[in-house]
């Protein structure tokens, strides 16, 4: 028998979606496996043709690939993308050469530049599994990263992606740091700022923890996945863009840290710091605002947390070059009446179309943010951006903008509603004293949101109002009647609305 036969292995596509993570699927008693003494779990190299990559192994103990087959998850085929009928040797992969970096952040030693480098090249070459990466966020957690290891991870984090040169001239962005559901004010703020000649070229996350990030927003109006050419061609005939950030791969490293912390549901003000302004620096913003709602539900809870985060994010800006504002907001409360994709895109239309039941709360949020994005640019005159971004507005131009960027980016749809409602009552009369945020994103999250992009809530009930006893106080929304179950049985139990009996 050929030895080719015994070392090498015919390839397949298994059509399993490990996101981005890869994958290869090998029997147990495939020879290649027994005789390298890899085990489930195991961290190996396969080559494909002149292509690498480091993978992990999943052991098959059916008949799903037999013992002379390996079969590449969607990740890894598109990683290696093989030629029909092609043949897959592998080997023990040599150790990752950030491993004692890796080991001593854990052990709590502060790392430098050449260490974070070290350690971002290894994670965008999948040299680290994903139980060392979640290693490296839990060490980097809490308040284990100092202002010059932000520094260091975010400089880390630029320098292993690509990088946008736009030419000369000012690149503005806008950035949520989240927490607050709703609020979905970016791309309000892109159509108000492309509209009056600005670029603003924004790239978006897909939601990490809550109901919806701007991405999957965005996504249920037009197109979000594009490559570097399409973004670049959009920002150059509308001046603005909203596109999902992980397809450009600007920062691939933050974006498979993303994948790391998501089932973990945190990420430390460190970690937030250098996601956020690595992706803006790769975009090549200049000037870039950040709003940051405070409430004690939302992401950032105290003033005290604030002001740590801003003093965070100042100081990396201006170590990497970058002009930088911060806005802080109200985050005691939703923004907006829809949380959810679909749901929030309704929303940003109405108040984008003018409409007389467009949520107040959030177009004057986003008039706000544009004002003082407007005003942080280098021809902007304190105060004047607020005047100049309600005009756009009612003039119609910022949704003539919107609608062309849609176009430009593939073409515009306008959002569809769930098959599946349900209103979840008040059990008593009184006044609306508080309002969890985190409760009300993880009905949302339950409903099926972001991953069914119809599914979410709706509420248009603020802090100080008053509710009679069997008022809707908010309606869920689901793909599925089990969805919608789920969804109303967690929120007979967790009811996010904090109601005050009256004084009679």
């Amino acid at each position: 028998m050929d030895v080719l036969t015994h070392t090498r292995l015919r390839v397949i596509r298994a059509g399993i979606d490990t996101y981005q993570q890869p994958v290869v699927y090998m029997h147990r008693d495939c020879e290649v496996c027994r005789s390298e003494g890899f085990a489930a779990m195991t961290r190996v190299e396969i080559q494909v043709g002149g292509r690498s990559l480091i993978v992990t192994l999943n052991v098959v103990v059916g008949d799903f690939v037999s013992v002379d087959e390996v079969a590449l998850s969607e990740a890894a085929w598109l990683a290696l993308a093989p030629e029909a009928g092609a043949l897959a040797s592998f080997r023990h992969p040599v150790p990752a050469a950030s491993a004692g970096a890796l080991r001593a952040k854990v052990f709590g030693a502060r790392l430098d530049d050449a260490q974070y480098l070290a350690l971002m090249q290894d994670t965008v070459a999948s040299r680290l599994s994903d139980l060392e990466l979640a290693a490296f966020v839990t060490a980097c957690a809490g308040e284990r990263l100092d202002q010059d290891e932000t520094t260091s991870l975010t400089r880390a984090m630029v320098a292993v992606g690509q990088r946008l040169d736009w030419g000369v001239g000012p690149v503005l962005d806008k950035h949520c740091v989240g927490g607050l559901p709703g609020n979905r004010t970016t791309p309000i703020v892109v159509a108000i700022v492309a509209a009056l000649g600005y670029r603003i070229p924004k790239t978006s996350s897909r939601a990490i923890t809550s109901p919806a990030g701007t991405a999957d927003t965005m996504e249920v109006m037009a197109p979000v996945a594009l490559d570097l050419p399409a973004m670049r061609r959009v920002v150059e005939q509308e001046g603005g863009c909203i596109v999902w950030g992980g397809n450009v791969r600007l920062s691939p490293a933050d974006d498979i840290l993303i994948r790391v912390e998501r089932p973990m549901d945190f990420d430390s003000d460190g970690q937030l710091v250098a996601s956020v302004l690595s992706k803006k620096i790769a975009a090549g913003s200049t000037h870039v605002l950040i709003d940051m709602p405070v409430g004690p539900t939302a992401k950032v809870r105290s003033d005290a947390s604030a002001d740590s985060l801003t003093v965070r994010l100042g100081g990396t800006a201006a170590a990497l070059g970058l002009h930088l504002g911060v806005y802080r907001s109200d985050g005691t409360q939703p923004v907006g009446v829809g949380i959810g994709p679909a749901l929030e895109a309704r929303d940003v239309l109405k108040v984008l179309r003018n409409d007389a039941d467009a949520p107040a709360d959030l177009r004057e949020r986003a008039i706000v943010l544009a004002g003082a994005l407007l005003d942080l640019a280098p021809d902007g005159v304190a105060g004047t951006g607020m005047v100049r971004a309600h005009a756009a507005l009612q003039s119609g131009q910022a949704l003539s903008k919107f609608m062309a960027i849609c176009e430009a980016q593939g073409g515009f749809r306008e959002p569809t509603r769930a098959p599946f409602t349900a209103e979840v009552a008040a059990t008593m009369s009184g006044r609306i004293a508080a309002i969890d945020n985190r409760r009300l994103a993880r009905i949302a999250k339950l409903a099926g949101a972001p991953a069914s992009p119809v599914a979410g809530l709706e509420t248009a009930l603020r802090i100080g109002d008053v509710v009679a006893r069997g008022q809707a106080l908010f309606k869920v929304h689901a793909q599925s009647r089990g969805e919608l179950a789920y969804a109303l049985e967690h929120a007979a139990r967790s009811m996010p609305f904090d109601i005050a009996m009256e004084a009679t």
